[in-house]
C-alpha cells in the first residue's frame, strides 16, 4: 500500500510499513549492488582530481609546506579517505537511526560553534570561526553545522507529514523549524562567517521549498534576507575585510594591489589557461605563488590555468552529475523526511559550489567558502562525505520495486 503527495515539486511517497510494501533486501539487491555508484564515483573523481590541484598548488611553497613537497597532498589524500569512511559509516547506521539521535548531533553541533567564540577559537583570514584542537589541528564547526540544521528542520518539517497527520507543514511546524535553525546561524554570524551564513540561508530555503511549507515563507525569507542584509551594511555590523571584499566585488579595479589582488590575479590565472591549459605543474601564476589561499578558495584558478576550459568544465560536469543524482534521489524518496534531508544537500552543495567558482571568475563576491570535494580542508572533506554518504542511505533504503 502507498500514497503519495506532491510538495513543490517532489512526489513524496509514503509506504506502509509491512515488509512487503517496502520489499525485501537479498544477497542479489544487497546493499552493494544498491549503491548510487554513479554519484560515489564522481565524488571520488573530485576528491582525486582535488588532490592533484592541491599538490600543483602547494609543491613550491615552502612557507607553506616546511619543505614536505607532498605534506598537503598526503594530507588531502587521507582526508578523503576519512571521509570514505565516515560516509561508509552513515550508510551504516542510516539516516533514519540517525534521525534519532537528531537532537544529540544538533546540540553538540551548537557546543562546538559556541566553543570557537572562546579563547579555544583561532582567527584565520579574519574569520574566527576555527576551533583549536592540541596537536597543531583545527576544526570548522560550521561545517557541521550545514548537515545538522538540515537534519533538524528534516525532522520537525516532516514528523507529522510522514505520519500521516497532515499533508504539508503547518505555519506552526515552520516557525519551529525555522528557530531551530535560526540559533546555529545566529553563531556563526558572530564569529563572523558571512559565507558560511549564505550557505546556511541556502540550505534553509532548499529544505522549506522540499516540505511543501506556503510560498509565502519562501517569499517571506527572501525579503527578510534582503532587509537583514541593507540593515547589516547600514549598521556597520560588517568588519572592515568583509565591507573591503565587497567594495571589490563591486568595483573590479579597486585597490588591485590590495583587496582586489586575489580576484585580479584568479582571473589571470584562468584567463591564461585557454583551451587546454598550460600543461600540469606548468602553469606560471600557479608556480609563481601569485594566487593567494589557492589550495583553499581558489583552488579552482589551478584547474583553469593548467587544465584550461576543458579541465575546469570536467570539475563542473562532475559537480552537476552528483547535483543530478542528489536531485533522483530526493524524488525517489519514500518519505519526505528523506526529501527534506536530500534537498538540503542539493541546496548546500550547488550553492557553495557556485559560490567558490563564481568568486574565482568575479561574478560573486569573495567569501573565503571551499569547493566541495576538490578544495584542501579536513572538516569540509568530512562533512560533504558525511552528507554524501546519508544520500547514499536513502537511496539504498528507497523500496524495493518488483
Amino acid at each position: 500500500m502507498t500514497s503519495s503527495h506532491t510538495a513543490n515539486g517532489f512526489t513524496v511517497r509514503r509506504y506502509s510499513p509491512d515488509r512487503g510494501a517496502w520489499g525485501k533486501l537479498t544477497a542479489r539487491d544487497s546493499v552493494v549492488r544498491r549503491l548510487d555508484w554513479v554519484m560515489l564515483l564522481c565524488s571520488l573523481a573530485l576528491s582525486l582530481i582535488g588532490a592533484v590541484l592541491v599538490f600543483s598548488a602547494t609543491r613550491n611553497r615552502t612557507e607553506l609546506t616546511h619543505g614536505d613537497e607532498y605534506g598537503y597532498l598526503l594530507r588531502h589524500l587521507l582526508n578523503t579517505g576519512i571521509g570514505l569512511a565516515l560516509a561508509a559509516g552513515a550508510i551504516w547506521l542510516g539516516h533514519r537511526t540517525l534521525r534519532g539521535a537528531v537532537p544529540i548531533l544538533y546540540g553538540l553541533s551548537l557546543v562546538l560553534s559556541l566553543l570557537v567564540l572562546t579563547p579555544l577559537g583561532a582567527t584565520i583570514n579574519g574569520s574566527r570561526s576555527w576551533l583549536a584542537i592540541p596537536g597543531g589541528l583545527s576544526l570548522q564547526p560550521a561545517e557541521f553545522a550545514k548537515i545538522t540544521i538540515t537534519l533538524g528542520m528534516a525532522v520537525i518539517l516532516a514528523g507529522r507529514v510522514d505520519a500521516g497527520d497532515r499533508p504539508h507543514p503547518d505555519h506552526r511546524t515552520v516557525v519551529q523549524a525555522l528557530g531551530l535553525a535560526a540559533v546555529p546561524v545566529a553563531i556563526i554570524m558572530l564569529m563572523p562567517d558571512l559565507g558560511s551564513v549564505m550557505v546556511l540561508g541556502a540550505i534553509i530555503l532548499g529544505v522549506l521549498l522540499a516540505s511543501g511549507a506556503s510560498n509565502r515563507w519562501i517569499l517571506g525569507l527572501l525579503g527578510a534576507g534582503v532587509i537583514g542584509c541593507v540593515a547589516i551594511w547600514q549598521l556597520g555590523l560588517l568588519d572592515d575585510y568583509q565591507i573591503a571584499r565587497f567594495a571589490a566585488f563591486a568595483n573590479p579595479s579597486l585597490d588591485p594591489a590590495g583587496v582586489g589582488y586575489n580576484t585580479n590575479q584568479a582571473r589571470i590565472a584562468i584567463g591564461g589557461g585557454g583551451l587546454t591549459g598550460s600543461g600540469l605543474f606548468h602553469g606560471s601564476q600557479t608556480t609563481g605563488q601569485f594566487v593567494p589561499e589557492q589550495q583553499t578558495d581558489f583552488i579552482f584558478t589551478v584547474a583553469g590555468e593548467e587544465l584550461g576550459f576543458l579541465g575546469a568544465g570536467l570539475i563542473i560536469v562532475l559537480l552537476g552529475v552528483v547535483l543530478w543524482r542528489a536531485c533522483r534521489i530526493a524524488r525517489e524518496a519514500s518519505e519526505l523526511y528523506s526529501t527534506i534531508v536530500a534537498a538540503g544537500f542539493i541546496a548546500w552543495f550547488a550553492f557553495q559550489s557556485f559560490e567558490n567558482i563564481g568568486m574565482t571568475l568575479g561574478i560573486m563576491p569573495v567569501t573565503g567558502l571551499p569547493l566541495p570535494f576538490v578544495s584542501y580542508g579536513g572538516t569540509s572533506m568530512f562533512a560533504v562525505w558525511i552528507a554524501i554518504g546519508l544520500l547514499q542511505s536513502i537511496h539504498v533504503q528507497r523500496p524495493v520495486t518488483a
